[in-house]
């Protein structure tokens, strides 16, 4: 007799599973080929998600037991042509063992509910482009973005851009 893998439960992210995620990221980053661009601390995920005014969102897909299996940090951007608030997926992973259990596309779905029941019209992400996810991302209707190509300014560049700013910038929270 085969015994087939319960499908993992999808919940928030809770103070206890910040070292679980923080191992996953880093996890993903030595996936992605780039472990040692990864810096997040378990204090930076703790502050970011359970802070005083998180800008930062989370959640899990839990195994039988509760232990997490997967995990999906997003936040909230905005588009100003569609004029609603949208979901950016800043990272979703499934450990190796855990995938094809359907914790990928439940953590999605989690995601695109949000979406619906607060009227936002996008959930957006990038993925690197020689991932085998864009078969599963294509399969649920998720269409690249071919025509958009994705900037940014870091490091040396910010900083010196930033000098030349003429005033302080007002912090969004003060």
């Amino acid at each position: 007799m085969t015994l087939v893998p319960q499908a993992p439960s999808i919940r928030p992210a809770r103070p206890e599973d910040v070292p679980a995620v923080v191992a996953m990221v880093h996890e993903l980053a030595d996936y992605e080929r780039a472990p040692e661009q990864c810096h997040l601390t378990e204090g930076q995920l703790h502050a970011a998600l359970f802070g005083p005014s998180p800008a930062l969102f989370g959640h899990v897909a839990v195994d039988a037991d509760d232990r997490p299996l997967g995990f999906a940090l997003w936040f909230l951007n905005f588009s100003t042509w569609e004029g609603v608030h949208g979901v950016y997926l800043e990272d979703l992973y499934v450990r190796p063992e855990a995938r094809g259990t359907g914790a990928g596309r439940a953590l999605l779905a989690t995601l695109a509910a949000i979406c619906v029941e607060r009227g936002y019209r996008r959930l957006d992400w990038w993925m690197i482009h020689w991932n085998p996810a864009a078969h599963f991302y294509a399969s649920i209707g998720a269409t690249s973005m071919d025509e958009w190509v994705p900037y940014r300014l870091a490091g040396p560049a910010l900083h010196s851009l930033a000098a030349q700013a003429e005033t302080a910038p007002a912090r969004p929270d003060a």
